[in-house]
Protein backbone atom coordinates (compact mmCIF):
# COMPACT_ATOMS: atom_id res chain seq x y z
CA UNK A 1 0.00 0.00 0.00
CA UNK A 2 2.73 2.51 -0.80
CA UNK A 3 -0.07 5.21 -1.66
CA UNK A 4 -1.45 5.49 1.17
CA UNK A 5 0.28 7.43 3.70
CA UNK A 6 -0.72 7.82 7.82
CA UNK A 7 0.92 10.54 9.32
CA UNK A 8 3.56 9.94 12.01
CA UNK A 9 1.90 11.03 15.46
CA UNK A 10 3.79 11.35 19.29
CA UNK A 11 2.72 9.44 21.82
CA UNK A 12 -0.36 11.30 24.11
CA UNK A 13 0.01 10.84 27.81
CA UNK A 14 -2.95 9.14 29.30
CA UNK A 15 -5.00 11.58 31.66
CA UNK A 16 -7.96 10.54 34.13
CA UNK A 17 -10.74 10.39 31.48
CA UNK A 18 -8.73 7.97 29.27
CA UNK A 19 -9.23 5.00 32.39
CA UNK A 20 -12.33 5.74 32.86
CA UNK A 21 -13.21 5.44 29.52
CA UNK A 22 -11.02 1.82 29.89
CA UNK A 23 -12.80 0.49 33.13
CA UNK A 24 -16.66 1.80 31.93
CA UNK A 25 -17.28 -1.75 31.75
CA UNK A 26 -18.02 -1.83 34.83
CA UNK A 27 -20.94 0.59 34.91
CA UNK A 28 -22.02 -1.37 31.75
CA UNK A 29 -22.34 -4.43 32.93
CA UNK A 30 -23.92 -3.97 36.45
CA UNK A 31 -25.99 -0.70 35.79
CA UNK A 32 -26.55 -0.30 32.28
CA UNK A 33 -27.45 -3.98 30.96
CA UNK A 34 -29.82 -4.84 33.39
CA UNK A 35 -31.83 -1.84 33.72
CA UNK A 36 -31.74 -1.56 29.76
CA UNK A 37 -32.87 -5.13 29.34
CA UNK A 38 -36.09 -4.10 31.89
CA UNK A 39 -36.33 -0.57 29.83
CA UNK A 40 -36.72 -2.88 26.52
CA UNK A 41 -39.17 -5.64 28.40
CA UNK A 42 -41.39 -2.92 29.60
CA UNK A 43 -41.64 -1.04 25.94
CA UNK A 44 -42.48 -4.91 24.62
CA UNK A 45 -45.38 -5.25 26.82
CA UNK A 46 -46.37 -1.70 25.78
CA UNK A 47 -46.26 -2.80 22.39
CA UNK A 48 -48.19 -5.70 22.57
CA UNK A 49 -50.79 -3.95 24.53
CA UNK A 50 -50.81 -1.83 21.81
CA UNK A 51 -51.40 -4.38 19.32
CA UNK A 52 -54.29 -5.68 21.53
CA UNK A 53 -56.48 -2.71 20.43
CA UNK A 54 -58.04 -2.35 17.10
CA UNK A 55 -56.44 -0.32 14.49
CA UNK A 56 -59.76 2.00 14.64
CA UNK A 57 -59.35 2.57 18.74
CA UNK A 58 -55.70 3.31 18.13
CA UNK A 59 -56.88 6.01 15.06
CA UNK A 60 -59.02 7.80 17.83
CA UNK A 61 -56.38 7.58 20.78
CA UNK A 62 -53.82 9.38 17.95
CA UNK A 63 -56.77 12.19 16.97
CA UNK A 64 -56.89 12.77 20.45
CA UNK A 65 -53.15 13.00 21.13
CA UNK A 66 -52.56 15.38 18.05
CA UNK A 67 -55.12 17.40 19.62
CA UNK A 68 -53.34 17.96 22.91
CA UNK A 69 -50.25 18.99 20.73
CA UNK A 70 -52.29 21.33 18.98
CA UNK A 71 -53.43 22.69 22.06
CA UNK A 72 -50.21 23.00 23.65
CA UNK A 73 -48.74 24.72 20.69
CA UNK A 74 -51.59 27.28 20.87
CA UNK A 75 -50.46 27.73 24.67
CA UNK A 76 -47.02 29.51 23.75
CA UNK A 77 -46.23 32.87 24.36
CA UNK A 78 -43.42 33.54 21.63
CA UNK A 79 -42.67 36.87 23.91
CA UNK A 80 -41.82 34.97 26.75
CA UNK A 81 -41.45 31.16 25.75
CA UNK A 82 -38.60 29.92 23.99
CA UNK A 83 -38.05 28.03 20.84
CA UNK A 84 -40.33 25.37 20.30
CA UNK A 85 -39.17 21.48 20.73
CA UNK A 86 -39.79 17.69 22.22
CA UNK A 87 -39.84 17.17 26.01
CA UNK A 88 -37.69 13.70 24.75
CA UNK A 89 -34.30 14.11 27.12
CA UNK A 90 -31.45 14.76 25.42
CA UNK A 91 -29.15 11.56 26.04
CA UNK A 92 -32.36 9.35 24.63
CA UNK A 93 -31.58 10.84 21.00
CA UNK A 94 -29.04 8.20 18.99
CA UNK A 95 -27.11 10.96 17.94
CA UNK A 96 -23.25 11.66 19.90
CA UNK A 97 -23.18 15.36 19.50
CA UNK A 98 -24.07 17.77 22.80
CA UNK A 99 -27.44 18.71 22.48
CA UNK A 100 -26.91 22.53 23.13
CA UNK A 101 -30.63 22.96 22.42
CA UNK A 102 -31.76 20.99 25.00
CA UNK A 103 -29.70 23.43 27.76
CA UNK A 104 -31.17 26.56 27.49
CA UNK A 105 -34.84 28.20 28.03
CA UNK A 106 -37.02 26.08 25.67
CA UNK A 107 -40.91 25.52 25.14
CA UNK A 108 -41.46 21.71 25.36
CA UNK A 109 -44.35 19.42 23.75
CA UNK A 110 -44.51 15.86 24.54
CA UNK A 111 -44.84 13.16 21.99
CA UNK A 112 -43.95 10.20 24.23
CA UNK A 113 -47.52 8.95 23.44
CA UNK A 114 -46.72 8.50 19.54
CA UNK A 115 -44.97 5.27 19.44
CA UNK A 116 -48.07 2.74 17.93
CA UNK A 117 -48.57 1.37 14.43
CA UNK A 118 -52.21 2.77 13.03
CA UNK A 119 -52.37 0.63 10.34
CA UNK A 120 -51.05 -2.01 8.13
CA UNK A 121 -52.82 -1.84 5.02
CA UNK A 122 -52.49 -4.81 2.96
CA UNK A 123 -54.53 -3.23 -0.24
CA UNK A 124 -52.69 -0.15 -0.98
CA UNK A 125 -49.29 -1.60 0.77
CA UNK A 126 -49.12 0.85 3.62
CA UNK A 127 -47.52 0.85 7.00
CA UNK A 128 -49.35 4.06 8.76
CA UNK A 129 -46.79 4.32 11.98
CA UNK A 130 -46.51 7.49 14.60
CA UNK A 131 -42.87 8.59 14.57
CA UNK A 132 -41.67 6.71 17.67
CA UNK A 133 -42.26 3.27 16.21
CA UNK A 134 -39.30 1.69 16.52
CA UNK A 135 -37.17 -0.45 13.57
CA UNK A 136 -37.67 -3.56 15.94
CA UNK A 137 -41.68 -3.16 16.82
CA UNK A 138 -42.72 -3.15 13.22
CA UNK A 139 -40.64 -5.82 11.69
CA UNK A 140 -42.30 -7.62 14.38
CA UNK A 141 -45.56 -6.60 13.34
CA UNK A 142 -44.92 -6.79 9.60
CA UNK A 143 -42.52 -9.93 9.05
CA UNK A 144 -44.95 -12.33 10.14
CA UNK A 145 -47.37 -11.16 7.02
CA UNK A 146 -44.91 -11.44 4.66
CA UNK A 147 -44.47 -7.49 4.55
CA UNK A 148 -41.60 -5.35 5.35
CA UNK A 149 -41.26 -1.45 5.07
CA UNK A 150 -38.94 -1.30 1.80
CA UNK A 151 -35.68 0.21 4.43
CA UNK A 152 -35.35 -1.52 7.46
CA UNK A 153 -32.63 0.45 9.48
CA UNK A 154 -30.55 -2.20 11.28
CA UNK A 155 -30.62 -0.87 14.68
CA UNK A 156 -33.82 -2.23 16.78
CA UNK A 157 -33.94 1.04 18.48
CA UNK A 158 -33.95 3.75 15.30
CA UNK A 159 -37.52 5.12 15.08
CA UNK A 160 -39.63 6.51 12.64
CA UNK A 161 -39.64 9.79 13.56
CA UNK A 162 -35.55 10.23 13.36
CA UNK A 163 -35.41 8.16 10.28
CA UNK A 164 -37.45 10.84 8.32
CA UNK A 165 -37.04 13.97 9.64
CA UNK A 166 -32.80 12.88 9.72
CA UNK A 167 -31.83 9.77 7.21
CA UNK A 168 -31.78 6.44 7.12
CA UNK A 169 -30.50 3.62 5.17
CA UNK A 170 -30.59 -0.41 5.03
CA UNK A 171 -28.93 -2.81 2.36
CA UNK A 172 -32.27 -2.67 0.27
CA UNK A 173 -31.64 1.44 -0.61
CA UNK A 174 -29.71 0.54 -3.74
CA UNK A 175 -33.47 -0.14 -5.03
CA UNK A 176 -35.68 1.62 -2.79
CA UNK A 177 -33.34 4.71 -1.81
CA UNK A 178 -33.17 6.60 2.09
CA UNK A 179 -35.99 5.29 4.62
CA UNK A 180 -37.47 9.14 3.43
CA UNK A 181 -37.83 8.26 -0.29
CA UNK A 182 -40.13 5.05 0.68
CA UNK A 183 -42.76 7.83 2.33
CA UNK A 184 -45.84 8.15 0.75
CA UNK A 185 -47.23 10.89 3.26
CA UNK A 186 -46.74 12.86 6.06
CA UNK A 187 -49.12 14.13 8.70
CA UNK A 188 -47.49 17.28 10.50
CA UNK A 189 -48.39 19.53 13.05
CA UNK A 190 -47.21 22.93 12.15
CA UNK A 191 -46.32 26.05 14.06
CA UNK A 192 -49.83 27.80 14.56
CA UNK A 193 -51.65 24.53 15.22
CA UNK A 194 -52.50 23.73 11.84
CA UNK A 195 -52.46 19.65 10.74
CA UNK A 196 -51.47 18.70 7.33
CA UNK A 197 -51.20 16.04 5.22
CA UNK A 198 -48.44 16.36 2.66
CA UNK A 199 -47.99 13.90 0.02
CA UNK A 200 -45.40 14.41 -3.26
CA UNK A 201 -48.55 15.80 -5.25
CA UNK A 202 -50.93 17.36 -3.05
CA UNK A 203 -51.04 21.39 -1.76
CA UNK A 204 -48.16 20.66 0.61
CA UNK A 205 -46.08 18.55 -1.66
CA UNK A 206 -43.61 21.30 -0.80
CA UNK A 207 -43.47 20.14 2.18
CA UNK A 208 -43.44 17.00 2.02
CA UNK A 209 -39.88 17.14 -0.15
CA UNK A 210 -38.68 19.80 2.73
CA UNK A 211 -38.88 17.96 5.70
CA UNK A 212 -36.33 14.80 5.50
CA UNK A 213 -32.96 16.31 6.45
CA UNK A 214 -34.78 19.02 8.76
CA UNK A 215 -34.44 17.45 11.75
CA UNK A 216 -38.03 18.40 13.03
CA UNK A 217 -37.56 22.22 12.67
CA UNK A 218 -40.84 22.88 10.59
CA UNK A 219 -43.01 21.04 11.78
CA UNK A 220 -44.03 18.14 14.70
CA UNK A 221 -44.12 14.74 12.64
CA UNK A 222 -47.25 12.92 13.86
CA UNK A 223 -48.01 9.86 11.60
CA UNK A 224 -46.28 8.43 8.39
CA UNK A 225 -47.61 6.37 5.57
CA UNK A 226 -44.54 4.33 4.25
CA UNK A 227 -44.11 1.75 1.46
CA UNK A 228 -45.31 -1.82 2.03
CA UNK A 229 -43.19 -4.61 0.08
CA UNK A 230 -44.12 -8.03 0.00
CA UNK A 231 -40.84 -10.49 1.77
CA UNK A 232 -39.86 -14.76 2.33
CA UNK A 233 -38.99 -15.86 5.50
CA UNK A 234 -35.31 -15.80 4.81
CA UNK A 235 -32.76 -14.16 3.15
CA UNK A 236 -29.88 -15.95 0.98
CA UNK A 237 -26.25 -14.10 2.00
CA UNK A 238 -23.65 -14.93 -0.22
CA UNK A 239 -20.58 -14.24 1.63
CA UNK A 240 -17.55 -12.58 -0.64
CA UNK A 241 -13.65 -12.25 0.38
CA UNK A 242 -12.31 -10.13 -1.69
CA UNK A 243 -8.23 -8.65 -1.28
CA UNK A 244 -6.41 -5.66 -3.30
CA UNK A 245 -5.97 -2.08 -2.23
CA UNK A 246 -8.77 0.11 -1.01
CA UNK A 247 -9.73 1.31 -4.57
CA UNK A 248 -9.52 -2.73 -5.75
CA UNK A 249 -11.93 -3.30 -2.73
CA UNK A 250 -14.14 -0.71 -3.98
CA UNK A 251 -14.89 -1.84 -7.32
CA UNK A 252 -15.12 -4.75 -6.29
CA UNK A 253 -18.16 -3.81 -4.08
CA UNK A 254 -19.65 -1.75 -6.63
CA UNK A 255 -19.51 -4.84 -9.17
CA UNK A 256 -21.41 -6.67 -6.76
CA UNK A 257 -24.65 -5.14 -6.68
CA UNK A 258 -24.40 -2.88 -9.63
CA UNK A 259 -23.78 -5.22 -12.77
CA UNK A 260 -21.88 -3.24 -15.76
CA UNK A 261 -24.08 -4.82 -18.03
CA UNK A 262 -27.37 -3.69 -16.55
CA UNK A 263 -28.41 -6.77 -16.34
CA UNK A 264 -31.68 -6.45 -13.35
CA UNK A 265 -32.16 -10.27 -12.73
CA UNK A 266 -28.09 -9.82 -10.99
CA UNK A 267 -29.30 -6.90 -8.98
CA UNK A 268 -29.17 -8.62 -5.11
CA UNK A 269 -32.24 -7.81 -2.76
CA UNK A 270 -29.93 -6.65 -0.33
CA UNK A 271 -26.43 -5.81 -0.07
CA UNK A 272 -23.12 -4.24 2.25
CA UNK A 273 -19.73 -4.83 2.67
CA UNK A 274 -17.51 -4.54 5.04
CA UNK A 275 -13.87 -3.40 4.83
CA UNK A 276 -11.68 -4.86 7.72
CA UNK A 277 -8.30 -4.27 6.57
CA UNK A 278 -6.69 -1.66 3.92
CA UNK A 279 -6.48 -4.89 2.05
CA UNK A 280 -9.25 -6.69 2.45
CA UNK A 281 -12.84 -7.18 2.92
CA UNK A 282 -16.28 -9.25 2.74
CA UNK A 283 -19.05 -8.08 0.22
CA UNK A 284 -22.55 -9.36 1.54
CA UNK A 285 -25.21 -10.02 -1.20
CA UNK A 286 -28.92 -11.05 -0.24
CA UNK A 287 -31.59 -12.28 -1.81
CA UNK A 288 -35.05 -13.33 -0.31
CA UNK A 289 -35.61 -16.83 -0.22
CA UNK A 290 -39.11 -18.94 0.73
CA UNK A 291 -39.00 -21.48 3.64
CA UNK A 292 -39.37 -24.46 1.50
CA UNK A 293 -35.80 -23.12 -0.16
CA UNK A 294 -33.73 -22.76 2.91
CA UNK A 295 -34.79 -25.70 4.14
CA UNK A 296 -33.75 -27.84 1.27
CA UNK A 297 -30.76 -30.22 2.37
CA UNK A 298 -27.50 -29.22 2.16
CA UNK A 299 -28.58 -25.42 2.72
CA UNK A 300 -27.25 -23.80 6.33
CA UNK A 301 -29.70 -21.87 8.29
CA UNK A 302 -28.01 -19.29 10.77
CA UNK A 303 -29.96 -18.13 13.22
CA UNK A 304 -27.92 -15.16 13.99
CA UNK A 305 -30.41 -13.05 16.39
CA UNK A 306 -29.67 -15.95 19.19
CA UNK A 307 -27.85 -14.01 22.03
CA UNK A 308 -25.29 -16.63 22.09
CA UNK A 309 -24.20 -16.67 18.31
CA UNK A 310 -21.13 -14.99 17.11
CA UNK A 311 -21.33 -11.25 16.25
CA UNK A 312 -22.54 -10.63 12.99
CA UNK A 313 -19.67 -8.60 11.97
CA UNK A 314 -16.80 -11.50 13.39
CA UNK A 315 -19.15 -14.01 11.50
CA UNK A 316 -18.88 -12.38 7.89
CA UNK A 317 -15.37 -12.18 8.45
CA UNK A 318 -14.28 -15.59 9.11
CA UNK A 319 -15.19 -15.59 4.36
CA UNK A 320 -11.41 -13.88 4.26
CA UNK A 321 -10.21 -17.29 5.99
CA UNK A 322 -12.58 -20.18 4.83
CA UNK A 323 -13.71 -18.51 1.23
CA UNK A 324 -17.16 -17.91 -0.29
CA UNK A 325 -19.96 -19.46 1.47
CA UNK A 326 -23.74 -19.20 1.69
CA UNK A 327 -26.26 -19.48 4.16
CA UNK A 328 -29.97 -18.86 4.78
CA UNK A 329 -31.27 -16.29 7.80
CA UNK A 330 -34.12 -16.17 8.74
CA UNK A 331 -35.72 -12.04 6.97
CA UNK A 332 -36.52 -10.14 10.98
CA UNK A 333 -33.01 -11.75 12.17
CA UNK A 334 -30.89 -10.37 9.13
CA UNK A 335 -32.83 -6.88 9.57
CA UNK A 336 -31.39 -6.55 12.78
CA UNK A 337 -28.35 -8.54 12.49
CA UNK A 338 -25.82 -5.44 13.59
CA UNK A 339 -28.27 -4.49 16.82
CA UNK A 340 -26.50 -7.09 19.56
CA UNK A 341 -22.94 -5.89 18.73
CA UNK A 342 -24.11 -2.30 17.87
CA UNK A 343 -22.60 -2.70 14.37
CA UNK A 344 -18.61 -3.39 16.11
CA UNK A 345 -18.99 -0.70 19.04
CA UNK A 346 -19.62 -3.04 21.12
CA UNK A 347 -16.37 -4.38 21.15
CA UNK A 348 -15.06 -0.80 22.67
CA UNK A 349 -18.01 -0.31 24.93
CA UNK A 350 -17.37 -4.13 26.63
CA UNK A 351 -13.93 -5.25 25.00
CA UNK A 352 -14.67 -9.51 26.22
CA UNK A 353 -18.59 -8.60 24.93
CA UNK A 354 -17.58 -10.74 21.88
CA UNK A 355 -15.91 -14.01 24.06
CA UNK A 356 -17.94 -16.89 23.92
CA UNK A 357 -18.45 -16.65 28.02
CA UNK A 358 -19.54 -13.89 27.72
CA UNK A 359 -22.34 -14.20 24.88
CA UNK A 360 -23.43 -17.38 26.59
CA UNK A 361 -23.93 -16.11 29.86
CA UNK A 362 -25.02 -12.45 29.63
CA UNK A 363 -25.07 -12.40 25.74
CA UNK A 364 -29.61 -12.11 26.52
CA UNK A 365 -28.81 -8.54 28.22
CA UNK A 366 -27.27 -6.99 24.97
CA UNK A 367 -27.60 -4.36 23.82
CA UNK A 368 -27.24 -1.89 25.85
CA UNK A 369 -29.71 0.84 25.07
CA UNK A 370 -27.30 4.02 23.55
CA UNK A 371 -29.77 6.52 25.86
CA UNK A 372 -28.61 4.84 28.97
CA UNK A 373 -24.78 4.94 27.97
CA UNK A 374 -25.02 8.55 27.19
CA UNK A 375 -27.10 9.26 30.45
CA UNK A 376 -24.15 7.33 32.62
CA UNK A 377 -20.97 8.79 30.89
CA UNK A 378 -20.11 12.26 31.85
CA UNK A 379 -19.43 15.35 30.37
CA UNK A 380 -15.89 14.44 30.78
CA UNK A 381 -16.30 11.12 28.85
CA UNK A 382 -18.74 12.66 26.24
CA UNK A 383 -16.27 15.20 25.43
CA UNK A 384 -13.62 12.53 25.03
CA UNK A 385 -15.50 10.89 22.35
CA UNK A 386 -15.70 13.72 20.51
CA UNK A 387 -12.41 14.28 20.52
CA UNK A 388 -11.67 10.42 20.44
CA UNK A 389 -13.64 8.22 18.82
CA UNK A 390 -15.53 8.14 15.21
CA UNK A 391 -19.14 7.66 14.21
CA UNK A 392 -19.53 9.00 11.03
CA UNK A 393 -21.38 8.41 7.58
CA UNK A 394 -20.34 9.98 4.66
CA UNK A 395 -22.99 9.74 1.72
CA UNK A 396 -20.93 10.27 -1.21
CA UNK A 397 -21.07 9.45 -5.45
CA UNK A 398 -20.67 5.50 -6.00
CA UNK A 399 -17.49 6.55 -8.27
CA UNK A 400 -16.07 8.48 -5.36
CA UNK A 401 -15.56 5.52 -2.76
CA UNK A 402 -12.39 4.75 -3.58
CA UNK A 403 -11.25 8.00 -3.05
CA UNK A 404 -12.99 8.21 -0.04
CA UNK A 405 -11.76 4.94 1.17
CA UNK A 406 -8.14 6.19 0.93
CA UNK A 407 -9.00 9.53 2.68
CA UNK A 408 -10.43 7.87 5.84
CA UNK A 409 -7.72 5.41 5.92
CA UNK A 410 -5.26 8.82 6.31
CA UNK A 411 -7.42 10.97 8.22
CA UNK A 412 -8.91 8.25 10.88
CA UNK A 413 -7.44 4.92 10.23
CA UNK A 414 -10.49 3.76 11.74
CA UNK A 415 -11.29 -0.23 10.54
CA UNK A 416 -13.88 -2.24 9.94
CA UNK A 417 -15.68 0.31 7.78
CA UNK A 418 -19.68 -0.35 6.48
CA UNK A 419 -20.46 -0.03 3.04
CA UNK A 420 -24.16 0.67 2.06
CA UNK A 421 -24.79 2.18 -1.83
CA UNK A 422 -28.27 4.08 -1.87
CA UNK A 423 -30.11 5.48 -4.63
CA UNK A 424 -30.02 9.32 -4.53
CA UNK A 425 -33.30 10.55 -6.60
CA UNK A 426 -33.42 13.05 -9.31
CA UNK A 427 -36.41 15.21 -7.56
CA UNK A 428 -39.35 17.44 -9.04
CA UNK A 429 -37.65 20.02 -6.26
CA UNK A 430 -34.01 20.16 -5.15
CA UNK A 431 -33.88 19.29 -1.74
CA UNK A 432 -31.43 19.78 0.83
CA UNK A 433 -29.59 16.25 -0.37
CA UNK A 434 -29.60 16.10 -4.22
CA UNK A 435 -27.62 14.21 -7.00
CA UNK A 436 -24.61 16.08 -8.43
CA UNK A 437 -25.96 17.99 -11.74
CA UNK A 438 -26.08 16.41 -15.17
CA UNK A 439 -24.97 12.95 -13.75
CA UNK A 440 -27.19 11.03 -15.73
CA UNK A 441 -25.01 12.53 -18.90
CA UNK A 442 -21.92 10.25 -17.66
CA UNK A 443 -23.68 6.83 -17.38
CA UNK A 444 -21.72 5.66 -14.46
CA UNK A 445 -21.96 2.48 -12.96
CA UNK A 446 -25.08 1.87 -10.75
CA UNK A 447 -26.63 5.21 -12.49
CA UNK A 448 -29.74 5.54 -14.28
CA UNK A 449 -31.37 8.50 -15.89
CA UNK A 450 -33.50 9.36 -12.71
CA UNK A 451 -31.21 8.40 -9.83
CA UNK A 452 -27.67 8.37 -8.98
CA UNK A 453 -25.76 5.59 -7.11
CA UNK A 454 -24.27 6.92 -3.75
CA UNK A 455 -22.64 5.20 -0.90
CA UNK A 456 -22.95 5.39 2.70
CA UNK A 457 -19.22 4.94 4.27
CA UNK A 458 -20.19 3.94 7.80
CA UNK A 459 -16.74 4.79 10.02
CA UNK A 460 -17.55 3.79 13.47
CA UNK A 461 -15.31 2.79 15.97
CA UNK A 462 -11.34 4.45 17.64
CA UNK A 463 -8.83 5.95 15.27
CA UNK A 464 -5.88 3.77 14.73
CA UNK A 465 -3.57 6.64 16.69
CA UNK A 466 -5.74 6.69 19.50
CA UNK A 467 -5.74 2.78 19.92
CA UNK A 468 -2.08 3.00 19.51
CA UNK A 469 -1.99 5.73 22.66
CA UNK A 470 -0.89 8.69 20.27
CA UNK A 471 -2.29 11.84 19.66
CA UNK A 472 -5.23 12.41 17.74
CA UNK A 473 -7.24 15.75 16.88
CA UNK A 474 -11.09 14.57 16.16
CA UNK A 475 -12.16 18.34 15.56
CA UNK A 476 -9.38 18.85 13.00
CA UNK A 477 -9.80 15.25 11.40
CA UNK A 478 -13.95 16.05 11.12
CA UNK A 479 -13.02 19.24 9.91
CA UNK A 480 -11.11 18.13 7.09
CA UNK A 481 -13.51 15.06 6.65
CA UNK A 482 -16.01 17.91 6.39
CA UNK A 483 -14.51 20.01 3.52
CA UNK A 484 -13.60 16.26 1.67
CA UNK A 485 -17.33 15.66 1.31
CA UNK A 486 -18.31 19.37 0.39
CA UNK A 487 -15.20 19.48 -2.42
CA UNK A 488 -16.77 15.67 -3.67
CA UNK A 489 -20.20 16.64 -3.42
CA UNK A 490 -20.87 14.26 -0.41
CA UNK A 491 -23.53 14.69 2.64
CA UNK A 492 -22.83 14.61 6.51
CA UNK A 493 -26.07 13.29 8.16
CA UNK A 494 -26.59 15.60 10.96
CA UNK A 495 -26.88 13.05 13.60
CA UNK A 496 -22.94 12.90 13.93
CA UNK A 497 -20.72 15.05 15.64
CA UNK A 498 -20.21 18.11 13.26
CA UNK A 499 -17.79 21.19 13.10
CA UNK A 500 -19.08 22.67 10.31
CA UNK A 501 -19.91 26.70 10.52
CA UNK A 502 -23.21 27.68 9.08
CA UNK A 503 -21.79 29.15 6.01
CA UNK A 504 -20.19 25.40 5.11
CA UNK A 505 -23.05 23.76 6.58
CA UNK A 506 -25.01 25.39 3.58
CA UNK A 507 -21.99 24.47 1.07
CA UNK A 508 -22.50 21.17 1.98
CA UNK A 509 -26.80 21.44 2.09
CA UNK A 510 -28.83 23.31 -0.34
CA UNK A 511 -31.45 25.29 1.96
CA UNK A 512 -33.38 27.38 -0.84
CA UNK A 513 -36.52 25.04 0.14
CA UNK A 514 -35.73 24.36 3.30
CA UNK A 515 -36.16 28.26 4.12
CA UNK A 516 -38.90 28.52 1.93
CA UNK A 517 -40.81 26.43 4.11
CA UNK A 518 -39.63 28.13 6.99
CA UNK A 519 -41.07 31.26 6.22
CA UNK A 520 -44.47 30.08 4.39
CA UNK A 521 -45.36 27.59 7.20
CA UNK A 522 -44.69 30.35 10.62
CA UNK A 523 -41.67 28.34 11.36
CA UNK A 524 -38.64 30.84 11.66
CA UNK A 525 -39.48 32.29 15.35
CA UNK A 526 -40.78 29.00 16.47
CA UNK A 527 -38.85 26.38 16.12
CA UNK A 528 -35.20 26.63 15.95
CA UNK A 529 -32.83 26.35 12.46
CA UNK A 530 -31.60 22.72 11.40
CA UNK A 531 -27.94 24.35 11.66
CA UNK A 532 -28.41 25.34 15.12
CA UNK A 533 -30.12 22.18 15.90
CA UNK A 534 -27.39 20.10 14.54
CA UNK A 535 -24.28 21.98 15.62
CA UNK A 536 -21.30 20.37 17.10
CA UNK A 537 -20.73 22.55 20.73
CA UNK A 538 -19.76 22.44 24.41
CA UNK A 539 -21.33 26.29 25.68
CA UNK A 540 -22.30 27.13 28.99
CA UNK A 541 -26.64 27.47 28.75
CA UNK A 542 -26.04 31.58 28.61
CA UNK A 543 -24.77 30.83 25.86
CA UNK A 544 -27.17 29.20 24.22
CA UNK A 545 -29.78 31.13 25.71
CA UNK A 546 -28.21 34.53 23.73
CA UNK A 547 -28.26 31.97 20.89
CA UNK A 548 -31.85 31.36 20.54
CA UNK A 549 -32.95 34.59 21.43
CA UNK A 550 -30.72 35.98 18.51
CA UNK A 551 -33.06 33.63 16.47
CA UNK A 552 -36.02 35.28 17.58
CA UNK A 553 -35.13 38.25 17.69
CA UNK A 554 -34.52 37.76 13.58
CA UNK A 555 -37.33 36.05 12.99
CA UNK A 556 -39.18 38.73 14.16
CA UNK A 557 -37.31 41.56 12.60
CA UNK A 558 -37.42 39.70 8.82
CA UNK A 559 -41.63 39.29 9.75
CA UNK A 560 -42.04 42.83 10.65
Amino acid sequence: MSDLHTPLRPKRKKVLVDYLVQFRWIVVIFVVLPISFTVYFLLYLGDMRSEMKSFKRRQKEHDENVKKVVNRLKQRDPKKDGLVCTARKPYIAVGMRNVDYKRARHFEVDLAAFRNILEIDKERMIAKVEPLVNMGQISRATVPMNLSLAVVAELDDLTVGGLINGYGIEGSSHIYGLFADTVVALELVLADGRVVRATKDNEFSDLFYAVPWSQGTIGLLVSAEIKLIPVKEYMKLTYKPVRGNLKELAQAYADSFAPRDGDPAKIPDFVEAMIYTPTEGVMMTGKYASKEEAKQKGNVINEVGWWFKTWFYQHCQTALTRGEFVEYIPTRQYYHRHTRSMYWEGKLILPFGDQWWFRWTLGWLMPPKVSLLKATQGEGIRNYYHDMHVIQDLLVPLYKVGDSLEFVHREMEVYPIWLCPHRLFKLPVKTMIYPEPGFELHRRQGDTNNAQMFTDIGVYYAPGPVLRGEEFNGSEAVQRLEEFLIQNHGFQPQYAVSELTEKNFWRMFDGELYEKCRHKYGAVGTFMSVYYKSKKGKKTEKEVQEAEQAIVEQAYAEDN
